[in-house]
């Protein structure tokens, strides 16, 4: 608190009793304004960290994604902690003039200064625990997990499968930038119909007790609940699948020497594999391309492959030589800036789930030291 010291035998009576008052007034007022700036300044500073921290984040993500177009090694800092120290600092004064005459004057003034502080702590993501956890194919049990959250069983099938029985969903696209075109179509029709039967509500996906003796656990199962209207289309992704058409039942195994007659053989792609996956749709400039900075995909007859065609309908990276206005998100690399459109409701669907699956897969990684501690100004 801060006090105005007016010796006892002062006159106040010439000071002017509404004078007095004002300066009381002041004090009062700075003294109140330290009691709510603690939980006022949660309030106003909390949303704002938590949006920049959110944006960054986002940011390094589709930043690794074009470094792996370009064949370049991705790197991921971790904020490891944010500490902000607030204060407010005020005081208050006053000079006073006596005049003979009675015409005395008083002149308060008065500060207040504002400081934040804040700290922020960087940590890197690597060593053999958090390579390990990247190169580790994403389990069956998470894609039940997300299929049963709401997500669409067509965009996890098609980002986290790179094959199912004998339906190839481009596995040549798991590492960097393969030569030649991809084999992918029978796999996006299955997984169309998949979509279909889950959008009629025709089919659960769950675990169910493993049927075979001397044998424990749960098997995950996909099993057509539809009516006579649906039962075609069930019968189309069996025949698709290789298995007999008049299952009703869809075991899923990562075994695939050893699966049951209705069984699906699934082998998922890793977190490395999926973000490879993805950034093979990531338009360069052309004059990166002629420097011979990417690959380009060709077709069996020399034609220039459309990574589109694989992975447009799900994720799509454009790149300009400026600053776009209609970006939801955008990184400088190499001279261009990459971006995601802000309208492009499909690719933000692929990147929260990409941020999902990174969370899945390597959120209980130890940071690894060093920690970059920084300070930043005012």
């Amino acid at each position: 608190m801060h006090l105005l010291n007016i010796p006892a035998d002062f006159p106040v009576r010439k000071l002017g009793v509404m004078k007095y008052k004002a300066v009381l007034f002041m004090v009062l007022l700075a003294c109140a304004g330290c009691h709510s700036f603690g939980p006022k300044s949660v309030g106003e500073t909390h949303p704002l960290y938590n949006e920049v921290i959110s944006r960054s984040l986002n940011e390094q993500f589709l930043l690794n994604l074009v470094r792996l177009r370009y064949r370049d090694n991705p790197y991921f800092l971790e904020v490891g902690s944010v500490a902000v120290n607030t204060s407010l600092e005020s005081s208050v004064g006053s000079s006073f003039s006596l005049v003979s005459d009675g015409a005395d004057t008083i002149k308060p003034s008065g500060t207040l200064t504002y400081k934040q502080n804040p700290t922020v702590s960087y940590t890197p993501l690597r060593g053999n625990q958090f390579l390990k956890q990247m190169l580790t194919p994403v389990p069956l049990e998470a894609l039940l997990t997300l299929t049963q959250s709401g997500w669409s069983v067509q965009r996890v099938m098609s980002v986290c499968v790179e094959r199912a029985n004998d339906l190839d969903n481009a596995a040549n696209a798991s590492g960097p930038t393969p030569g030649q075109e991809p084999r992918f179509e029978a796999f996006q029709a299955m997984a169309d119909l998949l979509r279909d039967l889950q959008q009629a509500d025709a089919m659960e996906l769950g675990a169910a007790p493993v049927a075979a003796e001397g044998k424990k656990g749960h098997s995950l199962v996909l099993r057509f609940k539809g009516g006579a209207a649906l039962a075609g289309k069930f019968k189309e992704l069996c025949k698709l699948l290789g298995v007999p058409e008049n299952s009703t039942d869809l075991v899923l195994t990562t075994d695939f020497l050893n699966k049951p007659v209705n069984g699906v053989a699934v082998r998922t792609r890793s977190m490395m594999a999926i973000m490879f996956f993805l950034s093979h749709n990531i338009v360069v400039p052309a004059s990166d391309e002629n420097a011979g900075l990417v690959t380009i995909t060709k077709l069996r007859d020399g034609e220039r492959f459309d990574w589109a065609n694989v992975t447009g309908r799900l994720f799509a990276v454009s790149s300009v030589s400026s600053r776009p206005s209609d970006a939801y998100l955008a990184v400088p690399y190499r001279g261009s800036w990459f971006y995601v459109r802000q309208d492009d409701l499909e690719s933000k669907s692929t990147f929260m789930l990409l941020n999902q699956l990174f969370n899945l897969q390597s959120g209980d990684v130890k940071m690894i030291a060093p920690t970059f501690t920084i300070g930043v100004g005012n």
